[in-house]
């Protein structure tokens, strides 16, 4: 009898560990090899849709290089909407490709937590076995036995059974800990679709933002260069008289700036509302440019940063806040200015301004976060460039006012609104942004 239940035991034991590591290996391998072709599959699409990406920005370098031409800036729309949906390609395939490793991996602890379930079925029976072949004592088997080697012979075998089972409970830990892992690296997954799932949102967004500009610009020239050329002088002509206006606007502010009321300069408080590499047109002050046409500044330099930027590149909230207002002041007709634009108010005591937009994608009392898509950049208003204005002003002193108010209803912008704060109410944007390598294109 004592013979018997150890050869149990023993069998029961070579079950645990044999039956689960053949049902496991047979479930995984025709899974695993569908899957991973999936992904392979998707990986060979991103990489050709990449090299598509490459030669539209070679081509778009190129373009962008000649002359301001109403068929060289369509060239450039369509380029860029042929590269912004290659984008969205490969971002949907890079989902598709998520999707898949989530797959497996859900698939894989699934067939671990089968595995450790029949495991801890298989040790709870050789437990039980192993334990009725230790119920009889050392003494008792020997007496039991015909002759000592027999006993002897049974208390190797048990502890041959002791130590394979301690060796199994040893793998289950080991299996348990890494279904830890793998859920770990699942809910790692998860958090990455989410990421590609908004960056996919943002493209389509991008994608419309330039279709819709491309549409406007043949809608206005009614695609003649003649037209083209026309609006780009009206904007350089006005403008200055706009800007003039607008500095005796500024100077009926006489209200002073509370330093008190805003948070001191630091690198790093805001963050830069385009993402990628940073190419800065035109700085804020007196720049050179500023300072070459000082006519169209009165003196009072630059009031923001000009970020190059593709038209329907994404626009970020460069801190959380509140959005304080948006126009559009292309809706007054000849009104060249900040275009479609954006103001956030922030709790540190600073407004910051987002102009010349190609799409506006939030409302006055809005709450954003920080690197919340705002808009897509463009080349409304004064602009005859894709850029972005972005600018830094004191809250206490910035009034959202209609140009009338200064122009007295004589200039083609008296009806158009826009944030206004005396001079001294201008920030440098750089004295708040993260320090940062950025391609220097200024004027």
């Amino acid at each position: 009898m004592r013979a018997f239940v150890r050869n149990c035991a023993a069998l029961t034991v070579a079950a645990a560990i044999i039956i689960p590591l053949i049902v496991q290996a047979q479930t995984a391998s025709t899974s695993a090899s569908t899957i991973q072709k999936q992904i392979d599959d998707n990986n060979a699409q991103i990489s050709t849709l990449n090299n598509e990406i490459a030669q539209y920005q070679t081509q778009l370098n190129a373009v962008s290089s000649k002359k301001q031409t109403l068929q060289n800036t369509l060239t450039q729309l369509n380029l860029s909407i042929k590269k912004l949906t290659a984008s969205i390609s490969v971002t949907k395939n890079q989902i598709n490709s998520t999707q898949l490793q989530i797959q497996q991996l859900s698939e894989g602890i699934a067939g671990k937590q089968s595995s450790i379930k029949i495991d801890e079925g298989g040790l709870s029976e050789s437990l039980r076995a192993l334990s009725e072949a230790e119920a009889v004592p050392l003494v008792a088997q020997v007496l039991n036995s015909d002759n000592v080697a027999t006993a002897w012979q049974d208390v190797d075998a048990t502890q041959t059974l002791q130590g394979a089972v301690n060796g199994r409970i040893a793998t289950l830990a080991a299996e348990k800990q890494s279904l830890t892992d793998t859920k770990s690296a699942k809910e790692d997954k998860v958090a990455q679709l989410l990421k590609q799932q908004k960056m996919l949102t943002a493209q389509q967004g991008s994608l419309n933002a330039t279709k819709n500009a491309q549409n406007e610009l043949l809608a206005q020239t009614k695609n003649q260069e003649a037209n083209f050329q026309a609006i780009i002088s009206q904007k350089k002509s006005q403008e200055a008289s706009l800007e003039a206006a607008l500095i005796d606007l500024k100077s009926q502010y006489n209200q002073a700036v509370n330093p008190s009321e805003i948070t001191p300069a630091g690198q790093g408080i805001l963050q830069w509302p385009i993402f990628g590499t940073i190419r800065i047109t035109q700085y804020f002050g007196n720049t050179p440019f500023a300072q070459t046409h000082a006519a169209l500044y009165s003196g009072n330099g630059h009031d923001g940063l000009d970020i190059a930027a593709p038209i329907g590149t994404p626009v970020h909230a460069a801190l959380t806040g509140t959005i304080l207002a948006t126009g559009n002041t292309d809706a007054i007709r000849g009104c060249y200015s900040f275009g479609k634009w954006v103001m956030i108010k922030h709790n540190n005591g600073i407004n910051t301004m987002y102009a010349h937009l190609s799409q506006i994608n939030v409302s006055a009392g809005q709450a954003v976060g920080t690197g919340d898509v705002i808009g897509y950049s463009g080349e409304t208003g004064y602009a005859t460039g894709p850029h972005l204005h972005f600018g830094v002003y004191v809250s206490s002193v910035t009034q959202i006012i209609t140009l009338g108010q200064a122009t007295k209803g004589s200039a083609p912008c008296s009806r158009a609104v826009m944030p206004v704060p005396p001079v001294s109410g201008y920030l440098n944007p750089l004295n708040y942004l993260p320090a940062t390598t950025f391609i220097d294109n200024s004027q």
